[in-house]
């Protein structure tokens, strides 16, 4: 299948709503043919950001450019965007067949382009049996392809998704992540999906932008932002993580104040004495009955069963609360409450350490 993708650049993006300042000096660069996610809480900007993209919306500052060409001033209908909203946004009273070709209907497209196209479009996202079906006719799923072919029918410069799976439920939903992250890449178009769900962006985009407050935290892969946060909140906001406060007391080492000493992977450029917080996945834990440098004790508080692992909760001497992914086998056996044990860091390699305390943006 030949390429549809086009770049996408977005230079210095600011967006007023009166005296509230939704966007702050945005800037991002998308490839053609790349999936990216903006990922971020309520409010930070991401909606804003997509209908600015779209059109729906002019920045205040800024400029947008598809391939090369400014376009924060073209209207929306001019535009080569696509569009799959939150909740399909398909014509009830169209049949499957109408709502795809209606962009290319409101382009004036030929009769036989029209044929084609939807021939194509529906055969791509496994819809051809469906084409004289009403929108009620169709589950949630159905109705979300239907809703990308339209989309993908008028050969769009860039797809947008705007929250896409918030409508389905759980088991339906990592399905058609699977299913549409395929067709996307398949089809080979630029697509930007807009989501609050961290583990979608992690499972779907190619790149991931983290977004607080209208600004941009961090740029780059799933596995980037994953492994190598830059700063405390993409650290809280990525994945699950233990926030250990404590004292850097040389170069290489942190004293915790839940009780032990951690000797860092690397040499920290943090002045010897600062007040620091250390970052561990829950994954990246041991539980060990042995006692030594760099091991944590504690004593079991609960064990939460999730299916293919389970996350034991621990109090540390100080009183600290630390979460252990532990895989379940069938050699795992249950841990009694008020079980006393000790922690120990599997890999120090993956040690984040910030300046501040949990819940303050710093980067070490």
């Amino acid at each position: 299948m030949t390429a549809r993708g086009h770049d996408l650049a977005l230079v210095g993006i600011s967006h007023w709503f009166g005296a509230t300042q939704a966007l702050a000096e945005v800037s991002m660069t998308i490839a053609p043919g790349e999936l990216m996610a903006l990922l971020g809480p309520s409010g930070c900007g991401k909606t804003t950001l997509l209908q600015i993209i779209a059109g729906f919306l002019q920045p205040t500052t800024g400029e947008v450019r598809l391939d090369g060409n400014r376009i924060e001033h073209v209207p929306a209908n001019k535009r080569r965007v696509g569009m799959v909203f939150q909740n399909y946004a398909l014509f009830p009273h169209l049949s499957v067949f109408e709502n795809v070709v209606y962009g290319l209907r409101a382009r004036r497209a030929s009769a036989a382009a029209i044929k084609d196209k939807a021939a194509e479009m529906l055969a791509l996202v496994k819809m051809g049996s469906f084409a004289d079906r009403l929108p009620r006719q169709l589950s949630g799923g159905q109705q979300q392809r239907v809703a990308l072919a339209r989309a993908l029918a008028i050969e769009p410069g860039i797809v947008l998704l705007d929250e896409p799976f918030s409508a389905l439920d759980k088991n339906l939903r990592l399905d058609m992540q699977i299913e549409i992250k395929g067709l996307l890449k398949g089809f080979a178009v630029t697509s930007i999906i807009v989501t609050h769900d961290q583990g979608e962006a992690l499972s779907m985009a190619d790149r991931i932008v983290v977004l607080n407050r209208g600004r941009v935290e961090q740029i780059g892969t799933p596995e980037a932002l994953y492994d190598r946060p830059s700063s405390l909140f993409v650290n809280q906001f990525i994945g699950h993580a233990n926030f250990l406060p404590g004292t850097l007391t040389a170069p290489d080492r942190v004293r915790l104040e839940a009780g032990a000493e951690i000797v860092l992977p690397a040499v920290s450029s943090i002045p010897v004495g600062t007040p620091v917080t250390m970052s561990v996945r829950p994954e990246n834990i041991t539980l060990t009955d042995t006692a030594g440098a760099g091991v944590l004790s504690g004593t079991v508080r609960l064990t939460l069963p999730l299916g293919a692992a389970d996350v034991i909760e621990v109090v540390a001497s100080n009183g600290a609360t630390i979460k252990v992914h532990r895989p379940r086998s069938p050699a795992s056996k249950p841990i009694p409450t008020g079980t006393a044990l000790g922690l120990l860091i599997t890999d120090p390699s993956g040690i984040g350490l910030f300046t501040g305390i949990a819940g303050t943006p710093g980067l070490a």
